[in-house]
C-alpha cells in the first residue's frame, strides 16, 4: 500500500515538472498556445567566436569601416544581403553541403517573417550582422534616425536568439560621416566590399560566378544577396562559385574569422572624406 502511495506521488511530481518545460523559443500564451514572437535562447560564443569577435574590436579600434582583409593569407568572405527571405533557406543548404560559413547583413523588419532562418544561421555558425531596421537610405536620415535603424535591428536578431551583431553594412553602401560615428558609437565595424556580383539584378548564373571570381583575391569580400528578390541565379550559382575558389586554394570564411587571420594593414582609408 505504502509503495503503491510513493509510486504515484513520484509519478505526479515528474508530470507538474515537466509542465513548466517549453520547447526552445516557445512561451505558453493564456489561450493554450505558443507564443513565437518571444526571446529564443541566445547561443553561448565558442571560444573561437570570442577570438573573431576580439579580431572584430581590435580593427575597430584603428578604422571604423572595412573593404577587404590583408592580403597575405588565402582567406575570401561570402556575405549576402537583405534577408532573411524566403530564399534564405536553399541558400543555406548549398552553404551546408559544402561546409561553408557566411556573413548574413540582415533586415530587422524580415526577421518578423522569417527569422527561423537567422536561427539556422546561427546554429550553422554562421555570422549574422546589421543592415539596418528597414533599408532605409541613411545619409537621408538624421542622427537620431539612424542610430535607431541600427539599434532595432540589434533588437530584432537578439529576439530569434542571435548574438549581438558587431557588424554592420549601410543598404546600398550609402552613408554619411554621421553613419560612420553611430556605427563606430554602436561598436559595429562597418563592412563594406571588395567585389559586387550584381546578383541582384539577376543578370544571369553564369554573369555571377564570373563576377565572383573576378573579384577573388586574398582577403576579398564579396557581395551577394539571399533577399530582397527572386535569389534562385544565386542560388544556382553559388556551388559553382565556392567550387571554383577552393579550386584557386581559397579558404571561404566568415568576415570575422578573415579579420582574425589577416586583418586590414592600418593607415589603409577605406572610406571617403567627409565635411562635418
Amino acid at each position: 500500500m505504502v509503495a503503491g502511495l510513493v509510486l504515484m506521488l513520484a509519478v505526479l511530481i515528474a508530470a507538474l515538472s515537466g509542465a513548466h518545460h517549453h520547447a526552445p523559443g516557445l512561451v505558453s500564451t493564456a489561450h493554450g498556445g505558443t507564443d513565437r514572437h518571444a526571446r529564443s535562447p541566445t547561443v553561448p560564443p565558442t571560444d573561437s567566436q570570442e577570438d573573431q569577435n576580439k579580431a572584430v574590436a581590435a580593427v575597430l579600434s584603428y578604422t571604423p569601416a572595412v573593404r577587404e582583409g590583408g592580403r597575405r593569407g588565402r582567406d575570401i568572405a561570402l556575405t549576402f544581403d537583405d534577408g532573411p527571405g524566403p530564399y534564405t533557406p536553399a541558400l543555406l543548404s548549398v552553404l551546408e553541403r559544402a561546409d561553408v560559413r557566411g556573413t548574413f547583413f540582415a533586415i530587422g523588419q524580415a526577421e518578423r517573417y522569417f527569422g527561423v532562418s537567422t536561427e539556422r544561421e546561427v546554429r550553422d555558425g554562421d555570422v549574422v550582422g546589421d543592415h539596418t531596421e528597414n533599408h532605409r537610405e541613411l545619409a537621408r536620415l538624421s542622427a537620431q534616425d539612424q542610430r535607431e535603424e541600427l539599434v532595432e535591428q540589434i533588437a530584432r536578431v537578439e529576439l530569434v536568439g542571435a548574438p549581438r551583431p558587431r557588424l554592420s553594412r549601410p543598404p546600398e553602401g550609402g552613408f554619411d560621416a554621421t553613419t560612420v560615428r553611430q556605427s563606430h558609437a554602436l561598436k559595429l565595424l562597418m563592412v563594406l566590399w571588395s567585389a559586387d556580383t550584381g546578383d541582384y539584378l539577376r543578370p544571369g548564373t553564369e554573369v555571377i560566378v564570373q563576377r565572383a571570381l573576378a573579384g577573388a583575391h586574398p582577403g576579398a569580400i564579396l557581395l551577394m544577396h539571399d533577399g530582397g528578390g527572386d535569389r534562385s541565379q544565386t542560388i544556382a550559382a553559388l556551388p559553382t562559385i565556392i567550387h571554383r575558389l577552393r579550386a584557386r586554394g581559397f579558404q571561404l570564411v566568415t568576415v570575422p574569422q578573415l579579420l582574425l587571420d589577416d586583418p586590414p594593414p592600418r593607415g589603409q582609408s577605406v572610406l571617403p572624406a567627409f565635411n562635418g
